[in-house]
């Protein structure tokens, strides 16, 4: 899965963003309301966690104006204000749920995945290249219908080389999005992973069509080719 983390608190934003990593989400980060709305707009995510106040546009404007655009995205909003009537105020702009501060991540963690068992045609989609299948929801993976077993790292890759599927991926880009705050990262590292998402998506199927693609001096491209 896919999220969306709008926080100006640099602290608490990098402290959800690394936990969930851990659980293999992929996660974008935004420090200000303005950037969070146009990353939220643009860009598909299954839940967005969203402080209420931010600068240059606030929690409560940013859930407005995405349901007014038709953009239903769960949203999970977290605010140290945590009267009733701020909480209704929230839930009234078009919120999901409500989280004040301060909070413990396995609560925060648990609410977000209640928003994506919720029917929502965006948290369920499941993703697909040629035939290799992802489900962002139940972490599984197949290809001609057969189960591949992945490590947290692994699917967390293959979630983002799919969901960027014909974009040329960096080295650097891979590292960033998947890694980010992994102490142990090695500058290979994401070389050494592709290596092992090839020989389990790719090699293992002999009869179908590659999907990993080195673009030599640029990085990897994923998809299926002529």
């Amino acid at each position: 899965m896919k999220i969306l983390v709008i926080e100006d608190e640099h602290r608490i934003a990098n402290y959800i963003k690394k936990g969930l990593e851990v659980k293999s989400y992929i996660v974008d980060v935004a420090y200000d309301g303005a950037t969070g709305f146009d990353l939220a707009d643009g860009e598909k995510y299954d839940v967005i966690i969203l402080d209420r106040m931010l600068p240059s546009m606030t929690g409560m404007e940013i859930c407005r104006q995405l349901r007014t655009a038709g953009n239903h995205t769960p949203i999970l909003m977290l605010t140290a204000k945590t009267q009733l009537e701020d909480r209704v105020e929230g839930l009234d702009a078009g919120a999901d749920d409500y989280l004040g501060k301060p909070f413990a991540f396995t609560e925060l963690l648990a609410r977000v995945r209640a928003l994506s068992r919720r029917p929502q045609k965006q948290v369920n989609e499941v993703l697909q290249s040629g035939s290799l299948q992802l489900n962002p929801t139940s972490f599984a993976v197949t290809r001609t219908g057969k189960s591949i077993s992945l490590s947290r790292k692994e699917f967390a890759l293959l979630e983002f080389l799919m969901r960027h599927e014909g974009q040329v991926l960096s080295k650097d880009q891979l590292t960033e999005q998947v890694w980010s705050y992994d102490s142990d990262v090695l500058p290979n590292t994401a070389q050494v992973y592709i290596g092992y998402l090839r020989n389990k998506i790719d090699r293992a199927f002999p009869k179908e069509k590659p999907l990993i693609h080195t673009v030599r001096g640029f990085g990897y491209k994923f998809g299926v080719t002529d």
